[in-house]
């Protein structure tokens, strides 16, 4: 007789889910990612300053130049935070227009609505505390859809986009900006070594939270390729996708349409 050796193939868990570098249970990521922002939301934008020496400034910029947005249009910005695409859309689109600022955290979103509010921004601007899987929304609602460094924190990544694909009237467009894959070995070694070594100690120094930014940096890592990302997208059925490397891929923003 010969001996068979079966190979048991290990099926992965349906019910965990990456929160950084560990599993959790799918029903819990929600949770921890809203202690992360309750504990960061005060010191967010001083963070983004100085996590980017000011360069997501021009991350943001190239993201309101790709918008297309024009006066009169409906915009949602999705995990919109504090807000800093809000304040730049409601000047686009006007008295005429509408700007959803969107966030599934509480913090953020008041963070966000104070800043705004502080500037004198008000008339076309909304504030909804909404999960990018489930949007409260119409179908066909937005002339464009923006999500800037929030989709790394959505559980069902898929069913967001999904969502997305949803609410965007048939010609709009999504923008997702998101930190990616640097695309040559020296620049993705510094950057390693200064996601977690340099921005957990500036975490514990600013913001008296080293943890939250440990998880920051580990979700990065976990987040899917340029490729990869593109490819979800047409699978949520949006066309004409592409995608532009920022920074060296450090940062990449990816287009696609409805039609």
């Amino acid at each position: 007789m010969t001996n068979q050796t079966e190979t048991v193939v290990e099926q992965p868990d349906q019910e965990k889910t990456d929160f950084g570098f560990k599993k959790v249970q799918r029903k819990d990521k929600e949770k921890l990612v809203a202690d992360v922002f309750d504990s960061v939301a005060t010191k967010y934008d001083i963070m983004n300053d100085l996590m980017s020496f000011g360069v997501h400034r021009l991350w943001k910029r190239f993201t309101i130049d790709c918008s297309g947005v024009k006066p009169g249009h409906h915009v949602l910005d999705l995990a919109g935070g504090t807000g800093d695409l809000t304040a730049k859309f409601s000047r686009l689109v006007g008295k005429n227009g509408k700007v959803v600022l969107a966030d599934i955290n509480h913090s953020m979103l008041m963070v966000g609505k104070e800043k705004l509010t502080n500037k004198g921004i008000i008339g076309n601007v909304e504030y909804v505390q909404a999960n990018a899987e489930e949007l409260p929304f119409p179908e066909n609602s937005f002339d464009l859809i923006t999500i800037a460094f929030g989709l790394r924190n959505v559980t069902d990544k898929a069913k967001a986009l999904e969502s997305m694909y949803k609410v965007l009237k048939p010609g709009g467009r999504l923008l997702i900006l998101e930190f990616s894959k640097p695309q040559s070995e020296p620049l993705n070694k510094m950057y390693d070594a200064y996601s977690f070594h340099v921005l957990p100690f500036m975490g514990k120094l600013v913001a008296n939270d080293s943890e939250s930014y440990q998880y920051l940096a580990e979700s990065i890592r976990k987040h899917p390729d340029q490729e990869t990302l593109e490819n979800m997208m047409k699978e949520a059925r949006f066309e004409q996708t592409s995608y532009y490397n920022l920074t060296g891929g450090i940062v990449a923003l990816h287009r696609g349409f409805k039609f």
